[in-house]
């Protein structure tokens, strides 16, 4: 017969804990602002050292790389032996990174600068997927739609802020976002505490939300491969939008580097917004039909884009930041559920294909915008949506 103190306990496991949503989801948020300096300064850094658009790509090749490696090490590793307070090493390394930025004066110290900031972010997002998990309660896509959409809207604010704090004054303004790295200190120390103290509440307990399906090993890798195609597809064309945007719509409407930061915050807001969106709506109508819509769905929308004026360019880049931002949380999710017994290592290991593919994108494409020109790379990137179609594949999982 189950006591009242099973009962409460069991409670406590499928309660939804917001506070702990919240946090983790503002620790996001400042995370993302300063990993979202990099690409939001980039102008400033190609005027001041005359890089091309190839050594641009390797700065964006280098952070996202140093970002997407470690995470399923970090995530195998913390499934195996969970550290509540790694994620207070992670802050402390894109502290440095910040102030090394401000600071180089080469493309070497750049290079330098942007790695610190990678190592940080790939020690960060593991196991903040995870937290996120557990402070689920069973509501897995919202939970993740929460927690995403803070690093979205940190995405969103940094070239705003760039462009009001650093492009009117110098280089080493940058050192202002070293207040927002250590708020997230503060934020992220009270979530490492709640975390340990809940790893001792959950010892000896039985795990909880496991039976998504009742698929073999060999649907499961299936099913896996298909969703890192999806991801190369999202994740090379978002480089394309994130890593050059800027530099289109200065080339292509001949705006300076203010009001092209302005635009890109327009596209980037839009995309936070879909993130709120796509993690509720998959617990509600499945994974699956998210994932199929948001990112083929796009597709027409990316075609149109290199044909439009400045007006129609924007309205297209709230549409398409939209559909393809609800999309991975419904991934990251379906993966979860596909493999519920490595969520470090299934998390590590989506956020650093997620990474690398932005990394890879936007060298490949950095070195193309060489050898043709950036609105080119634009009509090029367009096609990539269409990869999508693959979701047509996936497998259904339970509806819990």
């Amino acid at each position: 017969m189950e006591t009242s103190v099973d009962t409460s306990e069991k409670n406590v496991l499928h309660k939804t804990i917001y506070p702990i949503l919240f946090s983790i989801s503002f620790a996001h948020l400042l995370n993302d602002l300063i990993q979202a300096v990099i690409p939001s300064v980039y102008p400033i850094l190609k005027e001041n050292y005359q890089l091309s658009f190839s050594q641009i790509g390797l700065i964006t090749f280098a952070f996202q790389l140093s970002a997407s490696l470690l995470q399923p090490f970090v995530g195998y590793y913390t499934d195996k032996y969970p550290k509540p307070f790694s994620q207070v090493y992670g802050m402390l390394f894109s502290l440095m990174g910040i102030v090394t930025l401000s600071f180089a004066n080469n493309f070497y110290w750049i290079l330098l600068s942007v790695v610190l900031i990678g190592i940080g972010s790939s020690i960060f997002h593991p196991e903040s997927a995870r937290i996120s998990n557990m402070a689920s309660g069973g509501k897995r896509g919202l939970a993740q739609s929460i927690f995403q959409v803070g690093g979205n809207f940190g995405t969103a604010l940094a070239p705003l802020l760039v462009a009001l704090i650093v492009v009117p004054n110098s280089q080493r303004y940058i050192l202002w976002f070293v207040i927002a790295a250590t708020i997230a200190l503060g934020i992220i120390t009270k979530i490492a505490f709640w975390y340990r103290d809940h790893l001792v509440f959950k010892k000896n307990k039985p795990a909880v939300f496991l039976d998504f399906h009742n698929l073999s090993k060999s649907k499961v890798k299936w099913a896996i491969g298909i969703l890192l195609i999806v991801i190369f597809s999202k994740f090379f064309y978002t480089a394309c939008l994130s890593t050059y945007y800027t530099f289109y719509i200065m080339d292509k409407f001949h705006l300076s580097i203010k009001q092209a930061q302005l635009h890109m915050f327009i596209y980037l807001i839009a995309y936070a917004l879909g993130t709120i969106l796509g993690g509720p709506l998959g617990d509600k109508i499945g994974r699956k039909h998210v994932i199929w819509l948001s990112v083929f769905g796009a597709t027409p929308f990316a075609l149109m884009l290199p044909y439009v004026n400045l007006f129609w360019t924007d309205v297209l880049m709230i549409i398409i930041g939209i559909i393809m931002s609800s999309a991975f949380p419904a991934i990251l999710v379906y993966a979860q559920e596909l493999v519920p017994k490595k969520l470090g290592m299934i998390s590590g290991l989506f956020y650093g294909f997620a990474f690398g593919m932005g990394a890879l994108g936007s060298a490949l494409l950095g070195k193309l915008a060489d050898y043709t020109s950036i609105q080119f790379v634009y009509h090029v990137c367009s096609f990539l949506p269409l990869i999508g179609i693959i979701c047509y594949f996936l497998p259904n999982l339970k509806k819990k």
